[in-house]
């Protein structure tokens, strides 16, 4: 053999090079395709630790198929590929058949785990893979792994950190199975308990409650996944938020009746507690609350059930932020961001509930709506709230949005000040022969 025929005898094939990149590119869309089939598959549990765990196989898969398509159809055998799709498929089978105690396991193993090997991935891509198309496909791969070890792993001390410490103010109380922050202030009755709407925490009271506390007790608490409060394995609609906060009053020896305040979704489950247990309750504050339905639910009593699909959903959400996907957002944890998404989730089953309340029986109920940036169909909602008894009072502040009603010191103080002016009458009613 001459030496132009033992050079282009070694020389690599241009096309083959060129199949790598599509070899690789088809096997990562087939892994992600897997992995969306798998997480939505019903064998699969409906459970953050079963819908992860069918994610990583599916992106085993992806890296197995890189690993043989490689040797059977080009002449850059990338034999390493093996190794991550061994690592993913063995953590996402001990995930489905071992569930969550596995999952509190691995958060503390996997993070290190992958950051090493992904380290170890790329420099098995720079010494081995030659095609430059196959490169740029995996490394911002590569780059998103790691990125993830690195917050799954923030994440996962966070949550332990925050977890063992305890509040400067208020308390943690175990409502059954989880805790709940609860912090009380001020002196006087009738207690004010301040519901904020959907996504929010106690702390976005901060300019409401020590105004309404200057007149009389207030309490403020964080519901399951927010705030200082535990998770939930409950799924958190109306019924099960006001059950809750029913607990958590009784156990942390604040009696009632109270006065409740519900901003936006929180007036959902102002309405539904008030439903559920009228003796306790002296008035009503609803501000810029979400409307419940028009009719009562026929089953009052059924709890609600989230179904396959929304609990695929929200495991799906739980998933990334334990990757940080919460702090992308805004979100200050991974159960918070949870707790949030299953929040509207499950909104259907919270606005049937507080359909239950058809009348409030002539106690005092303030509506506070705001004055602009309203949708249609939002004004009539209001005045539909203010009949539900014969002693309401609605006040529509102008120039407030919904979110500056509790955002800004101006509206806040509106805010409060609707606030006294229901414990002001409770006073009045309660006094009254």
């Amino acid at each position: 053999m001459d030496r132009d025929a033992l050079t282009a005898s070694h020389r690599p094939d241009p096309l083959r090079k060129a199949r790598l990149g599509w070899l690789v590119a088809g096997a990562s869309g087939a892994g992600l395709l897997l992995a969306l089939v798998l997480a939505a598959a019903p064998f699969i549990p409906a459970t953050e630790s079963g819908v992860t765990g069918a994610l990583l196989l599916g992106f085993a898969f992806g890296w197995a198929l890189v690993a043989v398509l490689s040797v059977g159809f080009s002449d850059q055998p990338q034999g390493w590929a093996g190794v991550p799709a061994v690592f993913m498929g063995l953590g996402g089978l001990l995930l489905i058949v071992f569930g969550a105690p596995m999952r509190e396991a691995l958060a503390w193993i996997w993070p290190p785990a992958l950051l090493v090997l992904m380290i170890w991935t790329a420099s098995r891509i720079h010494r081995q893979l030659r095609s430059r198309g196959a490169r740029m496909l995996l490394y911002p791969v590569i780059a998103l792994l790691v990125l993830a070890s690195l917050t799954g792993g923030y994440e996962t001390v966070r949550g332990a950190v925050r977890a063992g410490s305890i509040p400067e103010q208020g308390r943690l109380i175990d409502v059954g199975g989880h805790r709940l922050y609860l912090h009380c202030t001020g002196s006087g009755g009738p207690t004010v308990v301040i519901e904020p709407g959907a996504g929010l925490a106690s702390s976005d009271l901060a300019l409401v409650s020590p105004a309404v506390a200057r007149e009389t007790r207030v309490c403020v608490y964080d519901r399951a996944g927010r705030g200082r409060s535990d998770p939930s394995d409950v799924p958190q609609d109306g019924a099960r938020v006001a059950a809750d906060l029913h607990t958590l009053l009784q156990l942390g020896d604040e009696p009632g009746p109270y006065v409740l305040a519900g901003h936006s979704f929180g007036g959902l489950y102002a309405l539904t507690f008030a439903a559920r247990y009228p003796e306790e309750v002296a008035g009503l504050v609803l501000v810029d609350s979400t409307a419940p339905a028009s009719d009562p639910p026929p089953d009052p009593a059924r709890a609600a059930d989230p179904g396959d699909t929304t609990q695929r959903i929200s495991a799906l959400v739980a998933a990334g932020g334990r990757l940080g996907v919460g702090r992308l957002l805004g979100v200050e944890s991974a159960d918070h961001l949870r707790s949030t998404v299953d929040e509207y989730l499950l909104a259907g089953s919270s606005v049937d509930q507080a359909a239950e309340l058809r009348t409030f029986d002539g106690k005092p109920l303030v509506v506070l709506s705001a004055g602009r940036g309203t949708r249609p169909g939002w004004a009539a909602s209001q005045d539909a709230l203010a009949a539900l008894s014969g002693d309401s009072l609605h006040r529509v502040i102008e120039g407030a949005t919904h979110g500056s009603l509790l955002g800004t010191e101006q509206d806040a103080a509106q805010t409060a000040q609707g606030i006294l002016d229901a414990v002001s009458a409770a006073r009045e009613r309660d006094a009254s022969p």
